[in-house]
């Protein structure tokens, strides 16, 4: 007899969440190990019991609807819950976990997720990680790319962050809140001071993550993004931007949280302007989120309670 939970088939509730992964309904058959019209027909016969279309089709693939968005929220908590049960009263080893996270450039999205990778007590995982643009991490929640986005909002860009992000389905959580700092290398005079002004920064490189595309002053990742620098330098990741701290004392602007661990040459001082930095995360509006993002988010949580941050929800 097939494994059936509230009359659907738990086998095709895992297919449906490997579909939505992969995009692709041959390159989840791949990953299973069953033949393509094997999953095509587990999709139809899942779609015609719940009376929805979860999937649209076309020569590209597949791609969730929006029931079909709401219904991988609830089959990825079923399964992880009868994945627990099992591993807990049947002896099953840890199931394979999964999380997939994009993030603007932060030390402590990067510091959370390596506690999270080496807590974790599964045998198999697959994690991903993505810095990116603001833009990019919108649309990779969006479609599902990624579980979760990290992410800030102030007064300046927030109007416009809600609007695109409830445009698009999905919702701003807060994490905390943080004063501005910049970012120096340890060599550069201004790392011996206990606060600096914007009038200090006058004279050395600023040092911004560039957003393609769409490079408008609300998609930026620094505040002030549209006071005006006689020298400005776009960088696309945060090695590059750190190095540039290193070899040319450039500065950059951000929530002051650095891991001395992963980033042990920069340092992080005080800017004294009125400003505030609001972090938070941002997922579907309608799915809730596995435990393995709720975990990501405890561990992001644990590393920034010791900077001194405002922590919120």
């Amino acid at each position: 007899m097939p494994q059936r939970t509230s009359g659907l088939n738990l086998q095709h509730l895992r297919y449906f969440i490997e579909v939505a992964a992969e995009g692709s309904i041959s390159a989840a058959a791949d990953v299973r190990y069953v033949a393509q019209p094997t999953m095509s027909a587990a999709m139809k016969e899942l779609e015609t019991r719940v009376g929805r279309a979860l999937l649209t089709r076309s020569a590209r693939g597949v791609s969730l609807t929006a029931e079909g968005a709401e219904f991988l929220g609830y089959a990825r908590q079923v399964v992880e819950q009868v994945e627990l049960l099992e591993q807990r009263y049947l002896g099953r080893p840890p199931a394979r976990r999964l999380l997939g996270v994009s993030a603007q450039h932060y030390s402590f999205a990067v510091d959370a997720f390596v506690r999270m990778v080496r807590a974790s007590d599964a045998a198999q995982y697959e994690f991903a990680l993505r810095e990116t643009r603001t833009w990019d991490i919108i649309d990779d929640v969006r479609t599902l790319r990624s579980e979760l986005g990290i992410l800030y909002r102030n007064d300046f860009n927030r109007k416009v962050i809600d609007r695109l992000l409830r445009d698009n389905g999905l919702a701003f959580h807060p994490l905390f809140v943080a004063a501005p700092h910049i970012f120096v290398s340890r060599r550069n005079p201004l790392a011996r001071r206990r606060s600096v002004t914007l009038a200090d920064l006058e004279g050395l490189p600023r040092l911004t993550f560039d957003q393609g595309a769409n490079n408008a002053f609300y998609f930026a990742e620094e505040i002030l993004s549209t006071s005006s620098s006689a020298q400005e330098i776009r960088v696309s990741d945060r090695a590059t931007i750190f190095n540039l701290m290193i070899g040319l004392d450039g500065y950059t602007i951000s929530t002051g949280i650095v891991s001395d661990e992963l980033d042990p040459e920069i340092v992080a001082i005080p800017l004294e302007v009125d400003e505030r930095i609001e972090i938070g995360w941002i997922g579907h509006s309608a799915i809730p989120l596995t435990e393995q993002a709720q975990r990501y988010l405890a561990e992001v949580r644990t590393v920034v309670a010791g900077f001194g941050v405002t922590l919120l929800g």
